[in-house]
C-alpha cells in the first residue's frame, strides 16, 4: 500500500511524513492529556523538544550502523538530566519516558503493517495515559510543605480544627497533615499537607486567614 511505503520509507519525505504523525501524537498526549490534568506549562517546551530530538536521532540510527548499547545509553542521558531538574515529579518522569518511547516507535516504524501498526500503537499509548489520568490520577493526593505558626492545633485532640484552619489559610481542601519538624523557640512547625486538586469544580470561597502560610521550597 502507498501509505505503508511512505511510512516505512527512509528517504527525507518518509522521515518528514513520520515526523508530522509523531508531532500530532505528541500534541494529543502532551498538549491535551498531560496539560489538561497537570496544568504545568513549564514542562510543555521540554516534552515537545525532547520528543522531536529523539525522533530525528532515532531516524538517523535507522540509516547509520550503531550499536544497541550506545543507542540505549544516548536515551538514558535524558533520564540523568532529570536528576538536575527541581520540582520534576515521578509522574512527569513517566510522561518524559512515554514521549521518548513514542518518538522512537514513530521514527523506526514496524516491519509489518507500518502504517496501521504505528497508528494502533500510538493510540494505545495515548488512550492508556488518558485512562490512567481519569481513574488513577484522580485518586492521587497532592503534597506541599508549609511553615505553620499555630502550635496549639498540632495536638492530637485538635486534629479536625487543624485541618479546617489549614483549609481556610490555603484555600484548598486539606485531607491530611503530617508534622515534619517543630521549632518551639520560634513558635513554628514544618508540615506536609495533602489535598486533592479538584480542577473544573467550583469550590466555596474559604474565609480569609488571619495570618498567611509560608510555603517551604523543597
Amino acid at each position: 500500500m502507498i501509505e505503508n511505503s511512505l511510512i516505512s520509507n527512509s528517504s527525507l519525505w518518509g522521515i518528514l511524513i513520520r515526523f508530522g504523525f509523531n508531532l500530532s501524537s505528541l500534541i494529543i498526549l502532551i498538549g491535551v492529556v498531560y496539560y489538561s490534568y497537570s496544568k504545568k506549562e513549564r514542562f510543555l517546551f521540554t516534552f515537545f523538544l525532547i520528543g522531536i530530538i529523539v525522533f530525528f536521532v532515532s531516524s538517523i540510527m535507522k540509516k547509520v550502523d550503531i550499536g544497541f548499547g550506545l543507542a540505549f545509553g544516548l536515551f538514558a542521558i535524558f533520564g540523568i538530566l532529570r536528576l538536575r531538574t527541581r520540582n520534576f515529579s515521578v509522574k512527569d518522569m513517566a510522561y518524559l519516558f512515554t514521549v521518548i518511547g513514542l518518538s522512537v516507535v514513530n521514527a523506526l516504524g514496524l516491519l509489518i503493517f507500518p502504517f496501521y501498526g504505528v497508528v494502533i500503537l500510538n493510540w494505545v499509548i495515548i488512550i492508556t495515559a488518558f485512562l490512567l489520568e481519569l481513574f488513577v490520577g484522580a485518586k492521587i493526593h497532592k503534597k506541599q510543605s508549609i511553615v505553620y505558626n499555630n502550635l496549639d492545633l498540632l495536638r492530637p485532640e485538635n486534629h479536625e480544627n487543624l485541618l479546617q484552619d489549614l483549609s481556610a489559610r490555603t484555600g484548598r481542601n486539606i485531607l491530611k497533615a503530617r508534622i515534619r519538624e517543630i521549632n518551639f523557640k520560634n513558635g513554628v512547625a514544618k508540615l506536609d499537607i495533602f489535598y486533592k486538586d479538584n480542577r473544573g469544580k467550583v469550590q466555596k470561597e474559604p474565609p480569609k486567614p488571619s495570618e498567611p502560610v509560608e510555603t517551604v521550597q523543597q
